[in-house]
């Protein structure tokens, strides 16, 4: 294709550092009209902070940003990267939660301005969802804080690719899918593969290898804030990517082996949310339980009713046991935003970290060291705010967090966004290692291959549980025949 050989965006020698720690060191690539280039490497790689250079909130410390043959280093920012037409789309999404989605639309598109603004606005936003997430349920009036997470991932998707009064050239998608099941991820990336086609230019950065090594033209492999690879798509397999990030895990693609035994100890049963009768959602001591089925269809509502259950008595549920989240919107339900990370990691772990009446500050540190080392977060000091990691190390923290309690029922609300594929593989065994000594563990995940892990799965649609499939019968097809099956 002729437009692939045009050059839309050039980096040559970018470092940036953060006082001594150095997150970018002699970083050079380029962004080609009419191209998807692939981003991928493990968290704390620098990919994030390589897509804020691009997206002009962040000043690179060397090296310089060429756009269009223009040397823009000296004044690039954000206003600029606008106004070039370049987009970001963060893993940490960027809607006002109190403002409606036509309201969020204006932000990024100040032209819309005068009399009847809110209109345009929300038949902007409306149509570019059409376009990109049809059959979507989404209303422009709506408040972004009443959306699910993969709504507002939907939203701030097609706000990047709307345009007004300047052109879209070039959309940075950090974890796109991340929130969305596999049809709005397949929706979306069928439309990127469209823009591309049509002449723009995508950067997309995502965990989920096959989607790099289907949807990218280009792949760029970060490692310890540099570029080790860059070749075509084509040159590439999912082995030879994930040895080139440096992954010390290997992928394993026959099913994850089971527990052999069980206690059959009932840890957990749940009616479907809104009526009675139907399959019991049921948990035995040391099993692995997954729920499945398109996102938003009552799998997240089922976590909470279970963790509320065991302190309210929830109607239809009964926990024995104490329970613990691993939140999947870390922003919102996870993280505390002005804790550091060994305050969070060690959080559900105060009560026996205390002595007396005070927390033993010694026993704290060394429980967030321990689980520094055991998950692999990648930080120099256990002190430093929350806010000082990568998405994906933060989520590691509330996984830190979980299993570190004295939880015997740990719930989780889709946690993998955003985690690298080795660190996936390392917390996989340490699950399977926690179920074999007894935990029990609830599983809603968007990721297909997920599942293979569990000893069960539930398949959601509707607020209903539809199906329920054990062993074998865990696959792609029967989930996603149980998700559609007599939908109107």
């Amino acid at each position: 294709m002729q437009g692939q050989e045009e050059v839309l965006i050039r980096l040559d020698g970018v470092g940036k550092s953060f006082g001594a720690v150095r997150a970018l060191a002699d970083v050079s690539f380029e962004v080609h009209v009419g191209a998807c280039l692939g981003l991928v490497g493990h968290n704390g790689a620098g990919k994030s902070t390589m897509m804020n250079i691009l997206a002009g909130t962040l000043s690179p410390s060397a090296g310089s940003i060429v756009v269009s043959g223009n040397d823009v280093s000296s004044h690039y920012n954000v206003t600029v990267a606008n106004r070039l037409g370049i987009r970001c789309v963060f893993q940490e999404l960027s809607l006002c939660p109190n403002l409606s989605v036509a309201e969020n639309a204006r932000i990024m598109h100040p032209v819309l301005r005068g009399f009847g603004w809110r209109g345009r606005a929300g038949e902007m936003i409306g149509s570019m969802l059409d376009v990109i997430f049809p059959g979507h349920d989404i209303d422009p009036g709506q408040l972004i804080g009443d959306l699910s997470i993969a709504r507002r991932q939907m939203v701030e998707i097609a706000r990047a690719f709307s345009s007004t009064d300047t052109p879209v050239r070039l959309v940075i998608l950090d974890e796109p899918t991340s929130s969305l099941d596999g049809v709005l991820a397949g929706q979306l990336l069928a439309f990127v593969r469209k823009f591309v086609a049509d002449g723009g230019a995508v950067i997309l950065i995502s965990h989920l290898l096959n989607e790099i090594l289907t949807t990218a033209d280009r792949i760029v492999v970060m490692r310890d804030g540099g570029v080790v690879a860059h070749r075509q798509a084509g040159d590439f397999t999912r082995f030879t990517l994930v040895e080139s990030m440096g992954s010390v895990a290997r992928e394993h693609v026959q099913r994850s082996e089971r527990a052999t035994s069980r206690t059959a100890e009932r840890k957990v049963s749940a009616a479907s949310t809104d009526r009675e009768g139907g399959t019991m959602l049921v948990a035995d001591r040391g099993e692995v339980i997954g729920l499945a089925g398109l996102g938003g269809h009552g799998q997240t509502d089922m976590l909470v009713r279970i963790f509320h259950g065991q302190r309210s008595r929830h109607a239809g549920v009964t926990v024995s046991g104490n329970t613990a989240m691993v939140a999947g919107d870390r922003q919102t339900d996870g993280i505390f935003p002005l804790w550091s990370i060994c305050h969070n990691a060690t959080v559900s772990s105060l009560a026996r970290l205390t002595k007396g009446w005070l927390i033993d500050q010694d026993a704290e540190k060394q429980m967030g060291e321990e689980w520094r080392q055991r998950i692999g977060i990648r930080t120099p000091n256990m002190d430093n705010p929350i806010h000082s990691l990568s998405g994906g190390n933060q989520q590691k923290v509330l996984f830190a967090r979980a299993l570190g309690s004295d939880a015997d029922i740990i719930l989780m609300d889709d946690p993998m966004r955003g985690v690298d594929i080795g660190t996936k593989q390392e917390v996989y065994g340490m699950l399977r290692q926690e179920a074999a000594a007894g935990r029990t563990f609830l599983w809603y995940t968007t990721e297909m291959d997920e599942l293979k892990h569990c000893d069960r799965v539930y398949v959601f649609r509707n607020g209903h549980i539809v199906a329920e499939l054990v062993g074998d019968a865990i696959t792609e097809e029967r989930v996603l025949h149980s998700s559609f099956e007599a939908v109107a």
